[in-house]
């Protein structure tokens, strides 16, 4: 399987912080926030790896992640010129997916949960088809919303809907079978001009292939598409990292753990960071201090 971000938004809504640094390079706490969703590729496993960026970003976010050898993974990168909804994502990045299965996460999510490896096999699972998520939020009307029928199963996905059937949202990660690249080329822009998520998930629906999985309780997912939400996720790391003394989103920690980093490569891009908070985390993680069951 290979993986897809989509961090092209201009973050409009975030001027002017977004005048010069692009939205996915904003820092949350302690790490950009591309880290977030490049965090959920490595922890499902994925290596090759393709980030769709906004026009003339290339360098930096080529002088952050380069070509993702540090990590132990394979990232190349594609601009999207003109922002044409996130299904477009499958569009641009299908010669990059070719004959595999993909996942598709935006590059302004976050995920959390100390079971999320749980779901993120259980999404693997599933050789044919879609597998989505549903989240619950108190007002889901700016989100692509599912209804489920009185056995759990969804029946229904609509995008921002003015009178929603169920608070359960479909957040921005999606795994996809090869099937998908055909189903977005074929897809016709929304009243809006998007090629919109919804839609194409709506064709595994109605062809019976859709799963979605629900993420309960204990399960965070944060959108950090506005100051006050960038904020709210700042602080939901802070206490999170700070009270359970772990990272989130530590991609040199993933990789290593995956065994993707040996030793002495781990051991050399830390040495530069030894007297930051950061290296000293990672020290304590080459030196077994940490103990995951």
């Amino acid at each position: 399987m290979k993986g897809i971000i989509l961090a092209a938004g201009k973050g409009s809504r975030l001027y002017p912080m977004t005048r010069p640094v692009c939205k996915p390079l904003l820092p949350v706490y302690d790490k950009p926030m591309i880290y977030y969703p490049l965090a959920v590729l490595l922890e499902a496993g994925i290596r090759d790896i393709l980030i769709i960026i906004p026009p003339g970003e290339e360098g930096p976010f080529y002088r952050l992640l380069g070509s993702g050898g540090r990590l132990g993974v394979n990232i190349t990168y594609e601009v999207q010129e003109v922002a044409r909804g996130i299904a477009d994502a499958l569009l641009i990045g299908s010669q990059f997916i070719g004959n595999d299965d993909v996942c598709l996460v935006l590059g302004d999510n976050i995920f959390y949960s100390p079971k999320f490896g749980g779901y993120l096999k259980q999404a693997l699972q599933h050789r044919e088809g879609a597998c989505v998520f549903g989240y619950y939020v108190d007002d889901p009307r700016a989100f692509g919303v599912v209804e489920f029928d009185a056995q759990g199963r969804a029946v229904s996905i609509e995008e921002k809907p003015r009178y929603p059937k169920s608070n359960y949202i479909i957040p921005g990660l999606y795994f996809y079978d090869n099937k998908v690249v055909e189903y977005a080329k074929n897809l016709k822009p929304s009243p809006r001009g998007e090629l919109e998520i919804t839609d194409l998930n709506r064709i595994y629906l109605e062809d019976g292939s859709l799963n979605v999985e629900l993420l309960g309780q204990g399960f965070t997912w944060l959108d950090t598409g506005t100051h006050e939400s960038l904020v709210e996720a700042t602080n939901f790391v802070k206490t999170i990292e700070t009270h359970q003394h772990r990272k989130i989103a530590c991609l040199e920690e993933i990789g290593y753990l995956n065994g993707w980093i040996g030793k002495d490569q781990f051991l050399t891009d830390i040495e530069p960071l030894k007297k930051n908070q950061y290296g000293q985390y990672l020290m304590d993680v080459m030196n077994g201090k940490y103990i995951d069951k």
